[in-house]
């Protein structure tokens, strides 16, 4: 006899801005925001992507949250998963898969169609779509110049989350395209090589680097904001 297989119950990555608002890390992900609004003061950033130099940095859940701080402020938000490879927003906030932004790049659906509700007040997500056969040439067309175009008229901040810098070209595809690029480092894992090849890929593709994010960076008890926070 074969046993029935259960049924195994999504569950979301976690969104500690949206959960826990006023932890640490969500007032940490406040001060990334701010630091991008005042990175570049003399030029608008809409279009902002976030890379890693290899995968399980965290580059995914980083972009996801820091999207949900600038809604929380007022802005109007979309978020965009361009992880065309190893897509995850559509399991970070519970979403199908498709439609998606690989449906906006090959064939006649509209903006209207693919985007989704991301259960974030002010906060609007497109899914990967359909994985495709040649991701990084789907990014290069320019279908996806015009849909950057048509998505900056229509939102205050618009968010990509990008395949690693070093392991596929993806990235450097869109970096020319984006105003501006943050690249995420997790904390004991990155190679220090890595980190440095990552930043000489990034200026070589021409991004304008915002800068960079340590993730999974453990603070002990005796840092001072545990003692000022209580």
């Amino acid at each position: 006899m074969f046993k029935r297989r259960k049924k195994v119950k999504p569950i979301a990555r976690k969104l500690v801005t949206s959960s826990n608002p006023q932890t640490i890390i969500s007032e940490q992900f406040r001060t990334v925001r701010t630091n991008i609004k005042f990175s570049m003061p003399n030029r608008e950033i809409k279009t902002i992507l976030f890379t890693s130099s290899s995968i399980g940095e965290g580059k995914s859940t980083i972009a996801a949250n820091v999207a949900i701080v600038f809604a929380q402020e007022g802005k109007k938000v979309l978020l965009i998963d361009a992880d065309l490879r190893k897509p995850t927003m559509h399991y970070t906030f519970l979403k199908t898969i498709t439609p998606g932004l690989t449906n906006l790049l090959t064939s006649h659906w509209n903006l209207n169609q693919v985007v989704k509700e991301s259960g974030v007040n002010g906060l609007d997500l497109i899914t990967s779509g359909p994985i495709p056969s040649n991701p990084a040439e789907l990014l290069g067309l320019p279908s996806m110049d015009m849909l950057i175009t048509e998505v900056k008229e229509k939102y205050d901040i618009i968010i990509f989350d990008a395949p690693p810098i070093l392991s596929v070209s993806d990235a450097q595809v869109l970096t020319d395209k984006c105003d501006g690029t943050i690249l995420v480092i997790s904390s004991g894992s990155t190679e220090k090589g890595n980190a440095i090849k990552a930043k000489e890929v990034l200026q070589a593709s021409k991004a304008n680097i915002l800068g960079t994010i340590l993730n999974n960076y453990k603070i002990g008890k005796d840092h001072y904001y545990y003692q000022y926070y209580g």
